[in-house]
């Protein structure tokens, strides 16, 4: 069996992920992660310490796999969405390699890898696909070749909320893990704003309100409790809403946000009332990693879909919805 080994970068926010697959088989899973001295993530920064980390990774990456570079056959990256700066360390390193090796470049879609290696590792075939993370909080569902956006957020990413929240009560960044590891303490529910219109949602009023409810000294653990109950019943509420119009019998949950198990099981019981599968994408590939990258990267390549180096910049605002879809 003739093997494509196909190298990903992932490189859109604050991690720095080198995979390689041979086809759909996973050689190397190698992960640097910048954490910021304070508050968020700092783009400059983090491309600073992508670029500082990045032969070592390429480095550790071939020896997991137990390959020479000269093996490789094609170079994808996260073109985007992303950190403007640290989405062109990953572009600069996959041009680099696929000029000096003479090699095919493969430009991939971040949100749409997310999607990649959740139906991959799930077996779900058509399902609603609920995104959350720290840039992204989206509804999509394949519709003729494209992935549709059928409601999303008017305004802050959950992600990025829960980010905003953390950095308000000093908790380091990222904040998502310690605010669940707090809610479970957590026992009275703090009247929040709740906004779902339609399908879609919005984070930004929630998010204002709980910063100030925490300096008129409410206990943090109750906070915590009430900002992922409100926040995560808007997404199951809309989620639920997309699956009744488009009549889909599945959700999947991608995403870095989808590793909190509190909405997990919210969307368990919701999928479970209305006779619905719910599955989310295993922890190991829901967070940014370059083996997502690696994967949508070898899809493309089998559909002869590499890019140019002219075509090769980077958008931080490449939508999911922009791309036609042809594995």
């Amino acid at each position: 069996m003739a093997y494509t080994y196909t190298l990903g970068i992932e490189s859109t926010a604050h991690t720095l992920g080198i995979g390689i697959m041979a086809n759909d088989t996973v050689l190397a899973d190698v992960r640097y992660m910048y954490e910021p001295e304070s508050g968020g993530i700092h783009p400059a920064d983090a491309a600073q310490h992508h670029t500082h980390h990045a032969q070592s990774a390429l480095f550790a990456a071939l020896q997991e796999a137990d390959l020479s570079i000269t093996d490789l056959s094609a170079i994808a990256f996260a073109q985007g969405p992303g950190l403007g700066p640290c989405l062109d360390v990953g572009a600069v390193m996959a041009r680099t390699l696929a000029l000096s090796l003479d090699i095919p470049l493969i430009g991939v879609n971040h949100p749409l890898a997310h999607i990649a290696i959740g139906l991959w590792t799930t077996g779900l075939t058509d399902p609603i696909v609920v995104y959350v993370s720290g840039g992204n909080s989206q509804l999509l569902a394949l519709s003729h070749q494209q992935y549709r956006v059928f409601g999303e957020t008017l305004d802050v990413p959950i992600g990025n909320a829960l980010d905003k929240f953390a950095r308000t009560t000093g908790i380091p960044h990222p904040g998502g893990p310690e605010i669940e590891r707090k809610a479970q303490n957590g026992s009275q529910l703090i009247q929040l704003p709740y906004v779902v219109k339609g399908m879609d949602f919005s984070f930004s009023g929630l998010l204002t309100q709980v910063q100030r409810k925490y300096q008129e000294g409410y206990a943090i653990t109750d906070l915590c409790y009430s900002f992922q109950e409100y926040t995560f019943a808007m997404l199951v509420e809309a989620t639920e809403r997309a699956l009744a119009f488009l009549e889909k019998d599945s959700v999947l949950l991608v995403g870095g946000v989808g590793a909190n198990q509190r909405l997990c099981d919210m969307f368990t019981t919701m999928c479970r009332e209305r006779g619905a599968q719910f599955v989310a994408c295993p922890m190991t590939y829901a967070v940014d990693n370059g083996v997502m990258i690696a994967y949508l990267g070898w899809l493309q390549y089998c559909n002869a879909e590499t890019t140019s180096l002219a075509a090769s910049t980077t958008d931080p605002h490449w939508r999911s919805d922009e791309v036609t879809v042809t594995w």
